[in-house]
């Protein structure tokens, strides 16, 4: 059972408190119940049809502590399998992409295809009248695929994908209906480790409160960026970044912040960035905001191109649909190491347009690691875990919002995360709904 399991998280809705032990970030006992009751059971973001678009491609991801490599058979299907040879355990996959017809480990040369199917052994004739070929396929996780986005589950019975999604399925909807061709991940991605915990950079990532102290130096390059196109800086202020700021509890530790995209000309179909383009890139933003109202009618047009909104895909799925669109996984390897992994999502029709090197620039000088925003909060992560070593000081306050019905900043998206991951390393069944009790009345 975990450490200090009836004190790890204190939720009380009478007095409007909500804290976490910090022992959650550090101790190594609670790192190996993450392990079996969260990584272990719930359905993992594994990744985007759109990477593996041809029979043969693949491409290599280390999921929830597991090797796994996801590949396009040859009659089309997207599979799943265990990156591990069924002889004597060697990685099958090697490298992070590619195309093959075959996948053949390089210790003993057995050999599968794109099915999983074990279609070569030397020396098979060697072998015993027991052995066979059939039952040596490459092992495979249950797979599910919503809206193009692939998840696997580790567990023997998990619930359906779509209803374990819950109210996620809308956000994804929102995300997905951008794109008038469908939405694609582009090639490349940003890999890095940070030493700290991997809750603490899932807490950043639907963590508004933190944007206007953090990130200061981005917030100076708005202003010098409108003030190259003669309008003055006004980006400076918490109303400025954030506006009409709502919590959204999506069920099953689901949750999203979602607020006003700033107006730069209409966001995410077709982001103008203030760098690139001018008024043709506008006109442009103009007709696909057009035709995106006319497709899906004026109220969910509008939320597409002028709401934005950050979506935790619980235990550890990240996107942020903005300027630029980001898919992001959160990998723990240690209690204070982790493994953060990014992708840029866009809609097909804009490759080769201006409009996505509007996106690009957006997403390289914010979310890139050399951007003007991750470095901020890697260091500030980093230095939440540096902190946990005064052991004096026992809790984490996540109380900002709780039990207010009013749109604002808050800490809401978080305090649904640790409802869920509380209940779950204990091994209780998953709650339904993680609201805030007194909000909920």
């Amino acid at each position: 059972m975990p450490i200090l399991k009836e004190h790890l998280v204190l939720d009380d809705p009478e007095r409007g408190v909500f804290r976490v032990h910090r022992s959650a970030f550090t101790s190594q006992e609670i790192f190996d119940l993450e392990r079996e009751y969260i990584f272990g059971q719930c359905w993992l973001y594994l990744g985007h049809e759109s990477e593996i678009p041809s029979p043969g491609d693949y491409v290599r991801r280390w999921i929830g502590g597991r090797p796994l490599f996801m590949v396009r058979d040859e009659d089309g299907q997207v599979r799943v399998f265990y990156n591990t040879c069924t002889h004597r355990g060697a990685l099958v996959c090697r490298r992070d992409k590619g195309n093959a017809k075959v996948f053949q480990c390089f210790y003993h040369a057995w050999t599968f295809d794109t099915k999983g199917r074990l279609v070569g052994v030397p020396k098979e004739e060697r072998f015993g009248p027991g052995f066979a070929k059939e039952e040596l396929g490459l092992r495979s996780p249950r797979v599910g695929t919503y809206r193009g986005f692939v998840f696997v589950n580790f567990s023997t019975n998990p619930p359906p994908l779509e209803a374990y999604l819950a109210g996620a399925k809308e956000v994804l909807d929102l995300v997905a209906d951008q794109a008038e061709e469908g939405m694609i991940v582009l090639e490349g991605s940003h890999r890095y480790a940070i030493r700290a915990n991997w809750k603490l950079m899932v807490e950043n990532s639907v963590d508004s409160y933190h944007v206007v102290p953090t990130h200061q130096t981005y917030l100076e390059y708005l202003e010098y960026v409108k003030s190259l196109r003669g309008e003055g800086g006004k980006h400076s202020s918490a109303k400025q970044m954030v506006r009409h700021e709502v919590g959204l509890v999506l069920g099953n530790g689901h949750a999203a912040f979602e607020y006003d995209a700033k107006p730069v000309g209409g966001r995410p179909v077709a982001e103008y960035h203030p760098l690139l383009g001018g008024e043709e890139v506008r006109q442009e933003i103009e007709e696909v905001k057009a035709r995106l109202f006319a497709r899906l009618g004026g109220e969910r047009g509008l939320r597409i191109a002028r709401r934005a909104r950050n979506i935790l895909l619980f235990p550890n799925a990240i996107i942020v649909d903005s300027r630029a669109v980001v898919l992001r996984t959160v990998e723990p390897i240690s209690p204070d190491i982790t493994a953060i992994t990014q992708w840029e999502l866009v809609p097909r029709e804009e490759l080769g347009t201006n409009r996505l090197k509007g996106r690009m620039a957006a997403y390289l000088s914010f979310f890139g690691p050399g951007g003007l925003a991750t470095p901020d909060d890697v260091e500030a992560v980093e230095s939440c875990q540096a902190g946990f070593a005064a052991g004096e000081v026992e809790y984490n306050d996540l109380s900002l919002g709780y039990a207010k019905e009013d749109s604002g900043v808050t800490e809401l998206p978080m305090r649904v995360f640790w409802r869920q991951w509380y209940a779950l390393i204990q091994g209780k069944p998953a709650p339904t709904s993680w609201e805030d009790p007194v909000a909920a009345r």
